[in-house]
């Protein structure tokens, strides 16, 4: 590969190359179509899909099928006023309510963290390395995604050589790029020491524990207790978070999602007098609509409960 090709290749995210890749040969493998595709195609296969896939992924399928004619130097297909008007109408007769994870709560925080600690205490006395490192791993990556409010892909990206923690003090997070980092500016995020629950120490605790001095922070254990080299896929973080849920006693686990740390933390924050304007500084979205997808409006008749009598009812 040239340098030039490298840095054309280096200008997309492999997440978004990987989804685009997929998703051109969904339309040209599963469905049968032909690209270069005309807008009536591209219609057809909207159409087809209407009733099986959420809107949001049909509008990613287009936005992948967009890039491959640019890319290919053919013109864009996708934005045929056809194919606008299709789209429309799959919204209006397949309106779909966006599916979202549920919070982690505090309390919840707690319970999974004394619940590792029990379980860190009992492979210690048994001298079971590779449950010591699991759970010592786990505590880390719950209370630094919920107290730093990240992503799950944001956690699998995480590097040491790009971590700078402190006992006591706080610790700052540098990731070279993340999702609305359009310019590759790289961002730095900043985490507290707390009393209770503290990012910090359960950090410095787990890299010390698994002797990381550069690479992945969170990565993936063998049988034996042997820290792999490369960093958790991000594929495998939401089966790994639902079975430590389920594992801690926390109900419904399956609802859960990388996503809900994020939105507990979004959640607390504004629950303990965060405004909107903190919460994205802090989080680092650039938009309004990108904080409210997290925050739940508060409930105005929580305090002042309305009673019903049930002989104006009957």
């Amino acid at each position: 590969m040239s340098k030039l090709d490298a840095y054309l290749h280096a200008a997309t995210r492999d997440n978004t190359r990987r989804s685009y890749q997929a998703a051109a040969r969904h339309f040209e493998v599963e469905w049968g179509g032909f690209l270069p595709a005309t807008a009536d195609a591209i219609a057809r296969y909207l159409v087809d899909y209407a009733e099986s896939l959420a809107i949001n992924t049909l509008r990613q399928r287009l936005a992948a099928l967009a890039q491959w004619h640019l890319d290919q130097g053919f013109p864009d297909p996708t934005k045929a006023p056809v194919v606008r008007k299709v789209l429309r109408g799959i919204q209006a007769l397949h309106p779909g309510r966006e599916k979202q994870a549920r919070p982690l709560q505090l309390d919840q925080l707690e319970q999974l963290a004394q619940w590792l600690d029990a379980g860190i205490t009992e492979a210690v006395v048994a001298g079971n390395r590779p449950a010591h490192l699991r759970h010592t791993r786990d505590k880390a990556m719950l209370l630094l995604g919920f107290w730093r409010g990240f992503r799950g892909d944001e956690l699998t990206r995480l590097q040491v050589e790009y971590i700078d923690a402190v006992p006591g003090e706080g610790m700052t997070c540098f990731l070279p790029h993340t999702k609305g980092d359009r310019r590759y500016k790289g961002t730095n995020f900043k985490a507290p020491a707390l009393a209770k629950l503290c990012p910090v120490s359960a950090y410095i605790e787990w890299v010390s524990l698994a002797g990381l001095t550069e690479g992945a922070v969170f990565r993936g254990i063998d049988r034996w207790g042997h820290v792999r080299s490369g960093g958790l896929h991000i594929n495998s973080l939401v089966p790994l978070l639902r079975s430590l849920f389920s594992d801690a006693g926390i109900a419904v686990a399956e609802q859960y999602s990388g996503h809900s740390l994020r939105r507990g933390f979004a959640q607390w924050a504004t629950s303990n007098g965060w405004d909107i304007k903190m919460l994205m500084q802090y989080v680092g979205w650039k938009n309004v609509q990108s904080a409210l997808r997290y925050v739940e409006g508060a409930d105005p008749f929580a305090r002042h409960r309305i009673g019903v009598d049930s002989r104006v009812v009957n």
